[in-house]
């Protein structure tokens, strides 16, 4: 039942009950020292009317009649509110009880009566003359008065104390829904933004946490709003990026196969030109065989290049480390001048075959502009993944020329980065003059990643 009422409803609660609490703890209190005060009363008064009474009765030694002069002080002592006083074995007339109040209308309920003072104190006075008895007087206290200004205290408690109560339930209820108002907006400005508008935002209004909340989930809608302008962005520029290279990939199978099918048919036809004559030329068959196979050695060698850019030779077979050494080893060989540094560090976990591949790339994209543009002498290239990181570092870096103040990156790069975006990592090319470094983190991912045509 708790666990199913809301914040606002489990607030109003709780003061609810807080307040009530009070006022009974307040109202038992009153009662509690009804009693004691009710006590203290009648001993104040059986003590006065006792000491009254004696010096009364002393004065019947002088009394000519003192059975009468008894009489008419009892009957005069019958006036006091406080006690009753009476000959013993006569009790409490009921013109008596009726001028007290016990019954009346304005007198305390007669179970509280009974509750703070259960049993009347009565008390005992023998009246004797000149030597002579005359009986006693019993001295009774009925402290009416007493319990009914209690009973009013503890009405009147009630009373303005409901109101209080009611009136503080009242406020700090309205205090507390306007506190917990920004709860409902921050709901319903999640919804929204579940459901795809990022542009929502809300007030920044209630209390310093609420206000921090609000402030928090305006500025994660609109990192969410860059975020999803970013994907888009990225989701463009990948598809023109492939774009791009289906191109340049057609280009070079129009520009490059075209020609060498072209020959290869034209010496084709010589030679079943030449095979068909009676009498056919060996020298210019030789010559026709040794151009095409010139040419399909030429043909297969373009074939690996195009292979190569769409999928490195020998990087499922034998690993990164092994074809990023053989990567380094042709840049080598091409370029004997230079000198490549290269540490792979052993990777604690398995690496994903797209993070190898976006490593691999940005390796390969980094070497070809060293070897085009930088006219480095030495190159440093490092691959490692820390025990327990969940993402691959490449640097690669040279001690070239470094770049221009106006320098835009390429094709090659620029593709590189949006690669690296891709999978939720970060690329930073810096220049400080006396050479580039290409750095990169990339994401260890656990699932496949989206795959990119190179």
């Amino acid at each position: 039942m708790w666990q199913k009422l809301s914040l606002r409803a489990r607030l109003n609660t709780l003061l609810a009950l807080v307040l009530m609490l009070g006022l009974v703890i307040n109202v038992a209190r009153l009662v509690l020292e009804a009693g004691p005060r009710i006590q203290a009363e009648d001993q104040s008064v059986i003590r006065l009317a006792r000491e009254f009474v004696e010096t009364l009765v002393a004065g019947l030694n002088e009394a000519p009649d003192p059975e009468a002069r008894l009489a008419r002080l009892v009957e005069d002592l019958n006036r006091l509110r406080h006690v009753s006083i009476a000959r013993e074995g006569e009790g409490l007339s009921g013109s008596k009880v009726a001028r007290l109040g016990i019954d009346g209308a304005n007198a305390p309920p007669g179970w509280f009566g009974r509750l703070v003072h259960p049993e009347l104190t009565e008390l005992r006075v023998p009246v004797t003359v000149n030597g002579r008895s005359l009986g006693a007087l019993t001295i009774a206290s009925y402290p009416v008065d007493e319990m009914a200004e209690i009973w009013d205290g503890i009405v009147t408690q009630i009373a303005i104390g409901s109101a209080i109560a009611l009136t503080l339930f009242l406020l700090i209820m309205t205090v507390v829904n306007r506190a917990l108002a920004p709860l409902r907006h921050l709901g319903d400005a999640m919804g929204r933004i579940e459901q795809g508008h990022y542009q929502t935002r809300v007030a920044v209004s209630g209390a310093p946490e609420l206000a921090a909340i609000c402030e928090q989930l305006n500025h994660l809608a609109a990192v969410l709003a860059t975020t999803i302008e970013d994907k888009r962005r990225l989701a463009e520029r990948v598809v023109s990026l492939q774009d791009a290279e289906r191109k340049e990939i057609a280009r070079e199978l129009h520009d490059e196969f075209g020609p060498f099918l072209f020959a290869l048919r034209a010496h084709a036809s010589a030679l079943q030109r030449a095979v068909g004559r009676a009498a056919p030329d060996i020298a210019a068959l030789r010559r026709h065989g040794d151009a095409m196979q010139a040419q399909v050695g030429e043909l297969q060698q373009l074939n690996r290049r195009v292979l190569e850019r769409l999928r490195p030779a020998g990087l499922s077979e034998l690993g990164l480390r092994e074809a990023l050494r053989a990567l380094t080893r042709l840049w080598g060989e091409a370029h004997p001048d230079v000198a490549i540094e290269m540490s792979i560090a052993p990777a604690p976990g398995e690496i994903s075959e797209t993070v190898e591949l976006t490593v691999y790339r940005v390796v390969q994209e980094a070497l070809t502009n060293v070897f085009r543009h930088a006219g480095a002498t030495r190159v440093m290239v490092a691959v490692a993944q820390a025990s327990g990181a969940a993402a691959v570092t490449v640097r690669v870096e040279d001690n070239g020329a470094g770049l221009a103040g106006d320098h835009r990156p390429g094709l090659g790069l620029t593709g590189m980065r949006e690669r690296v975006l891709a999978l939720g990592g970060e690329m930073r090319v810096a220049s400080t003059g006396q050479g580039v470094t290409v750095q990169a983190s990339i994401p260890n991912i656990a699932v496949a990643a989206p795959q990119f045509d190179p």
